[in-house]
């Protein structure tokens, strides 16, 4: 089984929407699932609890509840477990970061999610797991070229020496009114959206179910 934890100090990077749509992509590949969410307000729960048709399982539980949903995760035979962790809540952080084959950190283009990212970068390296970001809610580029915050973003995050993954989620409604009823973008017929969750659970498939090593080491 492997374990991605979804993670950013900075509140409102959009965790829950990133966690909600790999799990979903994990299900939808025919891979068992379990999301452990471990934020307070339980935003992965209740959009799962949306779903209508047959999904990914899911738990409300905590940082020190964590080992044992994932040891429990193994025995019933689970292919992944996506932790959707709280913003702020540095020690359950590390109970996700530590658990974890891989960890996200969700960024968006904006300053305070740079100086966020700062923060939380070091944490994970600190503790010598595996790291990438991914850019979130980023502005679709005109003409082909990226706005200027984008591209100050993944200048900053490239002097930070965080991997990032290579495919960039854009500012897009559907990945929100999607989650209203439990449903990936994927299943909504957005082709833009759809492009991009292909292409980012590709990446991480490869990455985290395809190797046995470790993927990226921060």
């Amino acid at each position: 089984m492997r374990t991605i934890a979804v993670i950013a100090l900075k509140g409102g990077s959009g965790k829950t929407t990133v966690a909600t749509h790999l799990a979903l992509a994990a299900h939808l590949r025919g891979l068992k699932t379990l999301v452990a969410d471990i934020d307070p307000q339980q935003s992965a729960v209740e959009v799962l609890q949306a779903r209508e048709r047959e999904g990914p399982e899911y738990i409300a539980t905590s940082g020190a509840d964590l080992y044992a949903a994932k040891f429990a995760a193994i025995r019933s035979q689970k292919d992944a477990m996506i932790i959707d962790t709280a913003a702020g809540a540095i020690e359950d952080l590390g109970h996700a970061i530590v658990l974890a084959d891989l960890s996200l950190l969700i960024v968006r283009p904006t300053l305070l999610d740079l100086a966020a990212a700062v923060r939380t970068a070091n944490i994970v390296q600190r503790l010598k797991k595996p790291v990438m970001a991914v850019m979130n809610q980023a502005p679709v580029p005109r003409d082909g070229i990226e706005a200027p915050t984008v591209q100050r973003a993944l200048r900053a995050l490239k002097m930070m020496r965080l991997p990032l993954v290579p495919t960039i989620l854009r500012s897009r409604a559907i990945y929100q009114t999607a989650l209203e009823t439990g449903r990936s973008a994927e299943e909504r017929g957005d082709e833009a959206a759809i492009r991009e969750i292909v292409a980012l659970w590709a990446f991480i498939e490869r990455f985290t179910f395809a190797r046995r090593e470790a993927p990226i080491d921060g």
